[in-house]
């Protein structure tokens, strides 16, 4: 066990960093489904930051940013925080967190901001605020967020990894991928630019996707239905795999939520509540010739059974 917890607390850092690929993720889901000592280390781990939640805001949500600014002192902070919990580290120095806003796994935040535009933050999301009097600046360091500008001089525009969107009087959702930044509008238009091709620059329309990389913009598409409707705590889904509702489900719940390859193309459509992952899990073995397995309440995987 101490092997897999040492694991668990480098695959913890590993996730936490600025630069993690889809390819580390998929890395962590197969180490996680390898042994169940992996998933108990995991638990004990996410039991271990759900008790730092409940710590002083400054010592709570520093220690994400330890791991990332100090790979290798935040592993060697954690490891002894598995053994000695938290009382025992809340002597050490930490940074403040580097975010002006920032929601948890499983999180949504609401906020009005000075100028009176209103902003989501959806889970696992970080966000800056540079306001003055040029400009409204909104820095998207990871996650999504929902926007609806208000009327000001100021150009109001958000930034990703990847560039600039630049608000034309709107509402629009900005999505932060690895290596990509995915827009959808809701209402009116934006202008999207990538940041190493700042002569290409494309206008989405009310209705319309589109996903840009640092480079490249991607074409247009058509929005889903109820794109956003995580903004009021729901899920939609016209006629997705599963393995996608899976996927976008684990991203508002703690540890690996998965599925084998025989029922990853089952297709589903509804309306499912992001704040009761359980009731949702509980429906789909209902619906579906599946039923769930469980490690731990960490550790879930979807496999082909009775209906």
């Amino acid at each position: 066990m101490k092997r897999a917890l040492a694991q668990a607390v480098d695959w913890y850092v590993r996730l936490n960093e600025s630069t993690v690929s889809p390819a580390t993720h998929s890395q962590w889901q197969a180490w996680l489904a390898a042994d169940p000592q992996h998933a108990q280390a995991w638990a004990r781990l996410e039991h271990l930051q759900q008790r730092l939640a409940q710590a002083p805001a400054a010592v709570g949500a520093a220690t994400l940013e330890q791991a990332r600014q100090q790979r290798r002192a935040a592993v060697k902070m954690l490891a002894l925080l598995l053994g000695v919990g938290v009382v025992g580290w809340q002597g050490y120095q930490l940074s403040p967190w580097q975010a002006d806003y920032a929601t948890r796994v499983g999180q949504r935040r609401h906020l009005t901001l000075a100028d009176g535009s209103r902003l989501v933050l959806d889970t696992d999301t970080q966000v800056n605020l540079h306001f003055d009097g040029q400009q409204r600046l909104i820095v998207l360091k990871q996650g999504e967020i929902l926007v609806e500008t208000a009327k000001d001089a100021r150009p109001l525009s958000v930034q990703s990894a990847e560039g600039r969107i630049l608000a034309l009087g709107t509402r629009f959702a900005v999505r932060q991928g690895h290596g990509s930044t995915r827009v959808t509008v809701e209402a009116h238009a934006v202008e999207v630019r990538p940041r190493l091709a700042q002569a290409q620059v494309m206008r989405a329309e009310a209705g319309q996707t589109l996903t840009f990389t640092a480079d490249r913009i991607g074409p247009l598409h058509p929005a889903a239905a109820q794109s956003s409707a995580w903004a009021r705590g729901m899920l939609v889904v016209v006629d997705w795999r599963l393995d996608d509702v899976l996927a976008e489900l684990s991203r508002y719940r703690p540890g690996y939520l998965g599925c084998t390859p025989e029922v990853a193309g089952l297709r589903l459509s509804g309306t499912f509540l992001l704040d009761d992952s359980e009731a949702v899990l509980a429906n789909l073995q209902d619906s579906l010739p599946v039923h769930i397995r469980r490690l731990t309440r960490y550790w879930v995987r979807i496999e082909a059974g009775a209906a």
